[in-house]
């Protein structure tokens, strides 16, 4: 009887791997995944050119492997398995019990030091003063979790060397020391690359001072848990499901200043929209882009604040959760992202300005080679 069922068994096996290929090849196709944040292989056409060259083939068989049959639940058993074996690292991501840590490479610091440089020449061309906030990742703060011998880059020693290459017009703004005290509160994602909204206030909390403000106690926030299924950009590189999933929450402080629009400029038209919050993106994989929306060049936000304090920021995408609490203090904030700009003059003049802030994770701002634009 035993043997029969083991029979019947590897029969069914057998049957399944003949079988997946072809529900496979029949199945309803997408052209992205969302799951790994990627665009899917397209169904290559035939010619006799490609078929000996061997390229038809390649592109058949990565044709297949995108659009395999529950390919995300195929590749999680993968994962476990190779874990077992004692692999720790997917896609260069660490897996850890509690969090995925990117792997993060040494930084090329000729391109490093020009970003310092034109960050130098800016302050030396005008009289508004110019702050640099550079925020470690979770891989810089957490590498006493990683996986024994695991090779990772001490953020703290490329912020130091950042810092130190600033002149005297430059005033830097140290989070390092503050997010590493809070390393065990919920101050970074699990499963994505940035810091939680509890992050950015922790940062935030520092940061205001430096700019001459009180900050806002953290007991006068409401804290809505806007969701708690959001699995992030660590997740589409590995598809590890064996982490917590993250929560996006959205502070509101009802006894302070209130947003009275946020125009996005995306280098071909302007829209204005009433909120900082775009509420849409909860019910997408992009949860992080509830804060601000999805990266754009140029992005002007107004207040109801009776303040003439306007502040200037020169950003990537850790700063979207950020500048709702600047919202309490600013009457108008305009941040631009280098990535997308040749000349920032063309949207905004440093002189028009209170405040100048750089902010920037560590591992952007080590290879964003767009920074150096600003001294054009």
């Amino acid at each position: 009887m035993k043997r029969i069922q083991k029979r019947i068994t590897t029969i069914m096996f057998f049957v399944t791997l003949m079988m997946l290929p072809l529900i496979t090849l029949f199945s309803e196709k997408k052209d992205f995944s969302e799951l790994e944040n990627r665009p899917l292989q397209k169904s290559p056409a035939f010619s006799f050119d490609d078929w000996f060259d061997k390229s038809f083939m390649s592109e058949f068989e990565s044709f297949v492997s995108d659009h395999f049959t529950g390919r995300a639940k195929w590749i999680n058993v993968k994962i476990n398995s190779e874990l077992m074996t004692g692999k720790n690292e997917i896609n260069g991501i660490y897996i850890t019990d509690e969090r995925l840590i990117e792997k993060i490479p040494e930084p090329e610091y000729e391109a490093v030091d020009r970003s310092i440089e034109a960050i130098n020449k800016l302050a030396e061309t005008t009289e508004t003063p110019v702050y640099v906030m550079i925020a470690p990742t979770s891989a810089g703060v957490y590498t006493d979790t990683l996986p024994k011998n695991a090779p990772q880059l001490d953020q703290q020693e490329v912020i130091e060397h950042i810092y130190g290459g600033f002149n005297s017009k430059v005033s830097s703004i140290d989070v390092f020391d503050i997010l590493n005290a809070s390393k065990e509160d919920y101050i970074y994602y699990r499963t994505d690359h940035h810091w939680t909204s509890l992050g950015a206030y922790v940062a935030y909390s520092t940061a205001i001072s430096k700019l001459g403000f009180t900050s806002i106690p953290y007991s006068k926030y409401d804290v809505e848990h806007a969701s708690s299924d959001f699995l992030g950009t660590y997740y589409s590189k590995t598809l590890y499901d064996s982490v917590q999933s993250d929560t996006i929450d959205i502070y509101s402080n009802k006894d302070g200043g209130s947003v009275v629009s946020c125009t996005i400029n995306n280098g071909l038209e302007e829209k204005t929209y009433d909120s900082i919050y775009f509420r849409e993106f909860l019910e997408t994989k992009d949860k992080y882009s509830t804060y601000l929306g999805t990266n754009q060049p140029v992005i002007n936000i107004k207040t109801n604040l009776q303040s003439d304090k306007k502040i200037l920021i020169f950003k990537d995408s850790y700063a979207n959760s950020f500048i709702p609490f600047l919202t309490q203090h600013y009457n108008e904030i305009t941040a631009l992202d280098m990535r997308y700009i040749n000349n920032f003059r063309e949207y905004a003049l440093p002189e028009d300005y209170t405040h100048i802030l750089f902010l920037y994770n560590c591992t952007t701002f080590a290879s964003d080679d767009n920074i150096k634009k600003i001294a054009y």
